[in-house]
């Protein structure tokens, strides 16, 4: 796709919201964006309730954006997407290449592996294939899929896991991923499942040696929509992060030029649904620490990690924000160590606005001593592209380093 030069006010022309206020230059911080949301909410009235699809009332198809034909006949997300982020995320930065020892692209997988979990036994589970509004797709016809890897072998490969009859395989589209461990040592894998572009959470049950997942539940509710990301903590009780309000795509472009920072974490168990933490501009990757005691979360937007501490009602209580210079996707913690480790986009235009000559690159941080005052903050691994395009996460197990990508392969380091 050509890229394009477009005057702001193609998008929607903003400062005919009632009340005067020109929300494309009402600035930044606390205040400004509080003068947005209300200028908003009173020009859309009520879109959607929060879970609701809903239809945009009179006054939000009023501004609808003007485009030329040509822009029409293509694809709109992503010219819209440019448009966002040439005006919150500046240019893209260049990427030093920056390499933590052998390393090679794993071979089986070759439409994304957005998110990684590895079992203290050393099988990783890979999810591939998300179909996300506004992302590119190498194969957008076909279902997503679960790998699986053993780090225990000297040189592991991707094996795509069997699913059980019964489940709704066509329309799998599996985005964040987390497993859960039972006292009698049942595993079990948690999905965040995007079928037709809806949201819910998925219930697998590993079986080893039938190198199988067996489907054993579905769990929706009206909190779980625009859902990125979850932490399981126990049976069926777990965090997941609403990455945007707004369901609806060309508001949910408006959300994020507007900062509103509606996006939130919320805790799910079968007695209570919550929310537990609210005010991010996108709520991304979510980990706890080793000791279950802190909740880290990435907003995407904002470039940075908020650690929360895990109240005994399950609510979260904001310790401190560590800032990043790139857009956090994923987060995992290293078993051995504590560490953080943080999948980020340096290039956040080169992703939306895809060139296959001119790919996004990828980087991985590496945080340590994060609940301290002073975290030390590195980076792990970074490319611009060349080798592995749009990094997600970042995952170690005994010195073996696999980090994940959004559309793109899988890349396997030892260090």
């Amino acid at each position: 796709m050509e890229a394009y030069t477009l005057p702001y006010g193609l998008f929607c022309n903003l400062n005919n919201v009632p009340g005067g206020l020109d929300l494309r230059t009402a600035g930044r911080g606390r205040e400004a964006t509080a003068q947005r949301s209300t200028a908003l909410t009173r020009h859309l009235s009520r879109e959607t309730p929060v879970g609701g699809a809903g239809r945009a009332p009179i006054g939000w198809r009023a501004c609808q954006p003007r485009l030329p034909g040509a822009l029409r006949a293509s694809s709109p997300p992503p010219v819209l997407f440019f448009i966002i982020y040439s005006q919150r995320f500046g240019a893209s930065q260049e990427v030093e290449p920056v390499e933590p020892g052998k390393c090679h692209i794993v071979e089986g997988i070759e439409n994304g592996s957005e998110d990684i979990d590895i079992l203290p036994s050393g099988l990783a589970f890979i999810s591939s294939g998300l179909k996300y509004p506004g992302m590119p797709s190498f194969e957008p016809d076909e279902p997503g899929k679960i790998f699986l890897m053993d780090l225990n072998e000297q040189n592991p490969r991707a094996q795509a896991l069997k699913i059980s009859d019964g489940f709704d395989k066509a329309s799998f589209n599996p985005h964040g991923i987390s497993t859960f461990i039972d006292k009698d040592h049942t595993v079990y894998l948690y999905v965040v499942n995007h079928p037709h572009m809806m949201s819910t959470v998925e219930i697998f049950k590993f079986e080893e040696q039938q190198h199988s997942l067996v489907h054993l539940k579905t769990i929706k509710h009206e909190l779980l929509q625009s859902v990125n990301d979850i932490v399981v903590l126990g049976p069926e009780q777990f965090y997941a992060t609403r990455d945007h309000y707004f369901t609806n795509l060309f508001l949910s472009l408006l959300e994020m030029v507007l900062d509103l920072q509606w996006s939130y974490v919320l805790f799910y168990s079968p007695q209570e649904v919550k929310v537990v933490a609210k005010g991010f501009s996108s709520a991304n990757g979510i980990t706890v620490s080793l000791d279950n005691q802190y909740v880290f979360v990435a907003d995407v937007a904002a470039k940075n990690i908020h650690v929360m501490k895990r109240d005994d009602n399950w609510n979260l209580t904001q310790q401190k924000v560590l800032q990043l210079d790139a857009l956090v996707d994923n987060l995992t913690v290293d078993p051995a160590t504590g560490d953080v480790l943080a999948g980020c986009h340096p290039n956040a235009m080169k992703l939306l606005i895809y060139n296959p000559k001119d790919p996004p690159g990828s980087k991985v941080f590496r945080i340590q001593d994060i609940l301290s005052k002073k975290p030390r903050v590195s980076t792990l691994y970074a490319n611009n592209g060349s080798v592995l395009q749009g990094s997600t996460v970042a995952t170690i197990y005994n010195k073996k380093l696999l980090i994940g990508t959004i559309f793109h392969r899988a890349l396997y380091c030892e260090l």
